[in-house]
């Protein structure tokens, strides 16, 4: 069958063409895509020529070009705009892609001429440094994949992976199916005291969207929900925790916890085939962190003073609103006290946040300031949804970027959450260059109404960007190290420390304008952004590093440990007793039955990586202001040394180069208020 993945696209940017994309061509274009792929490393791996960097690391890095198209293609719409059909279809594919990277990259030919090539690398004063970053990476994923084992781990090690693969399929769809169940319906109009107009509509729409009267409430990925910082009725608040809280754990066709323990077990049992004591250990081994207790030293360094802020700021929360405030009344707790204490609560600053505005005149702009990026819309351009905006992105002398993608709203077919992901890497080898995608999970309006971000969303709009800046704004020449293939522990700090111009003043002042009259926002609702700086510290402190250790407990197990949990919850309780989070009122911003990132997003052992990148977010944002702010010459300089390299410098090399030292975490405590 001829599929649109056959040839290169020949749309601007080689833009798939999404119009032509039907569910059929999918699993014909990922048979002819594996096959080409394998008979192009079988030619490799079989030569009778002596391994060469030339012969051996670039021809791999030109193999699978097939399977790469149709692969972004795939889990691009698996992620964003999904069908029932298209999950049956990963299920079925995502085993057979295991096996396929695993006859690659467990090849005992392939890896020998790999490590010829390494051991000559003293002999070939040609290569560049990106070159020589590419055969050490390239021998370290192989041999971390397990390269190095018998014939017998690897068929072992083969049959764990493709499992795998099917167990963390099975996760992201019991997610989004138990998910959008749970969404919760209300039918008194009462009960919605406290949502603006909008908030309203957009909930009204999502209960037309599913044949229902009155209003639905539908569940982000995380723990709580923005609209809990609104809503008077505390019966409403406390329906809406218990139902994101019972995710993947109500004893119906969508619980995640056997699914969850049998992935726990399967790391580990890898990981002690691979000669490592946990997966843990596995996954640090390859990132700038190195080992789990290096992890450990960060995470629990920040715990006490954390959970005592967390402690003090429920008590006088309590104060504020007159009784005990539990997990669903903290936020509405916390903006009666901002509130009181800066008058800049939620509902007084969404108006003046206006997405297209936030958008233009926000991220916009201040990429533009900083790299001298442009983007025009191109309506001529389709994306995979007919909510999808594409925009065409030139430098400051009119030379051809990329292409920006976002996708803004929530929907049954999206997974919840925001991120970014290549539709087309860059790639100097390969002649490409980036088009990137944004997904958010904003609530639509009803038709003719403005979409008007709280200022979490417009948080998350410039931090998903920053993202997407990272894989417009890299310049390598090989695709495996094209904008954010980085490591994992590295990869959020781009995107972090863009969130420094959300409250930038000429950025705010910019696109803060009241979406009816465009009134810039008034005075003293700018003073109490920069005031509550800090606010609410302890709780989101907490609720974060509650997360992330129970992620490190989960995957800390040893095969023998692993095999004796038996009971999800039990061991989540116990994870963060023993790790001083267990905070009356402020639960994981993630448990462990919903926790998609790690057991399902590929962020497993690795979520400290926020904060692990935070330490250099915020010694960042000390030099922009120290060093210009908002301007060209700034964003030069970040650009070149940091955005520029993508994934081919050592990371935090490429971070000495910019900052002229190591980072330093002060800048880090002081923000959190951990001093």
């Amino acid at each position: 069958m001829a599929t649109p993945f056959d040839e290169p696209s020949t749309l601007p940017y080689a833009l798939p063409p999404f119009d032509d994309v039907r569910l059929e061509h999918f699993r014909p274009a990922f048979d002819a895509g594996t096959a080409e792929q394998r008979a192009e490393v079988e030619a490799i791996a079989a030569s009778d020529e002596a391994p060469t960097f030339e012969n051996t690391l670039v021809a791999l890095e030109r193999s699978g070009q097939l399977l790469t198209r149709v692969s972004h293609v795939f889990f691009t719409l698996s992620s964003a705009d999904s069908t029932p059909e298209l999950h049956d279809l990963e299920a079925e594919v995502s085993p057979l892609l295991a096996a396929h990277r695993d006859a690659i990259t467990l090849d005992s030919r392939l890896y020998a001429r790999v490590d010829a090539v390494r051991a000559a690398l003293g002999d070939r004063a040609d290569l560049t440094d990106e070159d020589r970053r590419l055969v050490e990476r390239t021998h370290t994923e192989m041999t971390l994949a397990g390269a190095g084992l018998d014939e017998a781990g690897k068929e072992r090690l083969t049959a764990i992976n493709q499992e795998l693969s099917t167990l963390t399929t099975t996760f992201e769809r019991n997610l989004l199916e138990d998910t959008n169940d749970l969404a919760v319906h209300v039918t008194d109009e009462q009960e919605l005291d406290g949502l603006d107009d909008g908030a309203r509509s957009a909930a009204a729409g999502a209960a037309r969207d599913r044949g229902l009267d009155g209003w639905l409430i539908t569940l982000p990925l995380y723990t709580g929900h923005p609209w809990l910082a609104s809503l008077t009725d505390r019966g409403l608040r406390e329906r809406m925790m218990r139902a994101s809280r019972s995710r993947g754990r109500r004893g119906n066709e969508h619980d995640n916890r056997d699914v969850l323990l049998r992935i726990v077990r399967l790391r580990a049992e890898r990981a002690e085939l691979l000669g490592f004591p946990n997966h843990a250990a596995v996954v640090t081994a390859d990132e700038t962190a190195r080992t789990p207790e290096a992890v450990d030293g960060l995470l629990s360094s920040l715990v006490p003073a954390a959970t005592a802020n967390a402690d003090d700021e429920r008590a006088v929360r309590s104060r504020t609103v007159g009784f005990d405030v539990e997990a669903w009344d903290w936020a509405y707790a916390t903006e009666v006290l901002r509130g009181e204490q800066f008058a800049a609560d939620s509902s007084a600053l969404r108006p003046y946040f206006e997405a297209d505005r936030v958008l233009r005149d926000g991220v916009f702009h201040a990429a533009g300031a900083l790299y001298g990026l442009t983007f025009t819309e191109r309506p001529d351009l389709h994306g995979y949804n007919d909510e999808v905006r594409v925009f065409e992105v030139r430098s400051d002398d009119d030379e051809p970027v990329g292409l920006y993608l976002l996708d803004l709203y929530t929907r049954d077919g999206k997974r919840g959450g925001a991120w970014m992901n290549p539709v087309v890497e860059q790639s100097e080898l390969l002649g490409t260059l980036p088009v990137v995608v944004n997904n958010l999970n904003v609530a639509k309006p009803a038709a003719g109404s403005p979409t008007l971000l709280i200022q979490d969303e417009v948080e998350t709009l410039f931090h998903e960007f920053g993202h997407a800046l990272h894989g417009l704004i890299a310049r390598t020449t090989y695709p495996r190290f094209s904008g954010t293939n980085v490591e994992r522990d590295f990869v959020e700090f781009p995107s972090q420390v863009n969130e420094m111009w959300v409250s930038w003043p000429s950025v705010l002042a910019n696109y803060a304008k009241h979406h009816e009259t465009g009134a810039p926002l008034p005075p003293e609702l700018v003073l109490g952004l920069s005031d509550s700086a800090g606010f609410n510290e302890g709780f989101s402190t907490t609720e974060y590093l509650a997360a992330a250790l129970l992620d490190q407990a989960w995957h800390r197990l040893s095969a023998a440990a692993a095999a004796e949990v038996t009971d999800v919850e039990a061991f989540e309780r116990q994870a963060l007793t023993d790790a001083g989070v267990d905070v009356h009122a402020v639960p994981p911003r993630y448990s462990s039955t919903y926790f998609a990132h790690t057991f399902s997003g590929g962020y497993d052992a690795g979520y400290y990586g926020y904060i692990w990148s935070e330490v250099l977010d915020a010694d960042t944002v000390e030099w922009f202001r120290e060093n210009g702010g908002l301007s060209r010459e700034a964003g030069a300089r970040f650009a070149a040394k940091v955005l520029g390299v993508g994934g081919a410098q050592d990371p935090l090399e490429a971070y000495r180069a910019f900052r002229g030292r190591d980072a330093e975490v002060g800048p880090l405590l002081r923000r959190r208020g951990l001093e």
